[in-house]
């Protein structure tokens, strides 16, 4: 049997505004309302559960993406102006990385939570 992550629940200061944000910015399927959650579909398994909390610490959430979906996402951050940046302590350096010879790149959703992008697997010991 294959486990998949099926679903997880993101806080949000506004769960419609950053349900929006993600799928404007990376393309998902916003699904919309479910129960009190705004969903969006990531892929055919996977889907992010908007929630709107106002006590939360930020999380960071990475995407695995093509070289062909990171150019479409970074013109999208562009287009909106969207700090971005090289690592998880520069997100707003406006620089992108070429770790273990792929592209990434670090920003924040509206909120907070910190978003990676990556296009090859990092190298584990």
């Amino acid at each position: 049997m294959t486990i998949t992550l099926n679903h997880t629940i993101v806080p949000a200061h506004n769960k419609v505004e950053s349900a929006r944000f993600y799928s404007r910015v990376f393309g998902f399927d916003y699904i919309g309302e479910f129960h009190h959650f705004i969903v969006v579909k990531v892929n055919d398994t996977l889907s992010l559960d908007f929630d709107t909390n106002e006590n939360y610490g930020p999380h960071h959430y990475a995407f695995k993406v093509t070289e062909e979906e990171f150019d479409g996402i970074f013109e999208r951050l562009k287009a909106e102006n969207i700090p971005y940046g090289s690592g998880p302590f520069e997100p707003e350096n406006m620089n992108i990385n070429h770790n273990d010879g792929g592209r990434g790149v670090y920003f924040r959703d509206p909120g907070g939570h910190l978003l990676e992008m990556l296009t090859v697997d990092y190298k584990m010991p």
